[in-house]
């Protein structure tokens, strides 16, 4: 079965606020502020089964999240050495026959930023949030990107570049969400520094046609 290889990202050191949220939601085994960790996304979803198995038995990494759809499948290990996580990550390519180059290039769908947040919308916001709370007065900015893996490296770059609070990271399915909020002038400050990274990041150019799910 041929394999789409959408998002592929290592991150050295995911930041406290990050890892605590991807324990959060996560079913498998918890991450914790400073470890390595790999995120890897790819279609059909089923074959992130087959994945998981390799990148487990490839070296000493702890899966935190497998995600399994229909579409889009999603696998993210972490281990306390920056060595293993990367070579789990190599075990998945390998048998995948790609690169990381071969990866999608993020595409950022929507970035809206609210200013001075009143107290029916953070409340609104909160229900359905699984990070910090957003308060009334903050800046809210939340950030859509395609494929939906990037979200956690958006999440993680946001939160090395300033001084945030995660409110919510969706990163699987059809688009990436997350939801940031804090003090204007630092939420301005991660949403320049976010999309200028994601933006850097090189792979394969999303067709304008592709199908959307």
């Amino acid at each position: 079965m041929a394999v789409d290889l959408r998002s592929y990202v290592f991150l050295d050191s995911l930041q406290l606020q990050n890892a605590s949220f991807i324990a959060t939601v996560s079913k498998g085994y918890y991450p914790i502020g400073g470890q390595a960790c790999c995120v890897i996304e790819i279609a059909p979803g089923i074959e992130i089964n087959r994945l998981t198995d390799i990148a487990l038995k490839a070296t000493n990494v702890t899966p935190g999240l497998q995600i399994v759809e229909r579409a889009y499948g999603l696998l993210e290990v972490h281990s306390d050495s920056q060595g293993d996580a990367r070579m789990a990550g190599e075990a998945v390519l390998k048998e995948l026959k790609k690169t990381e180059a071969d990866r999608l290039k993020p595409r950022v769908m929507t970035s809206q930023l609210i200013k001075n947040i009143s107290d029916h919308h953070a409340q609104l916001i909160n229900k359905v949030r699984h990070g910090n709370m957003v308060l009334r007065g903050d800046t809210l900015y939340v950030l859509e990107v395609e494929p939906a893996g990037y979200a956690y490296y958006a999440a993680n770059e946001a939160e090395k570049t300033a001084k945030i609070n995660i409110i919510e990271v969706l990163g699987f399915g059809a688009f990436g969400r997350i939801y940031i909020a804090g003090e204007e002038a630092e939420v301005i400050e991660a949403r320049k520094v976010v999309e200028a990274r994601l933006g850097g990041l090189g792979g394969r150019e999303i067709a304008a046609n592709a199908a959307r799910i």
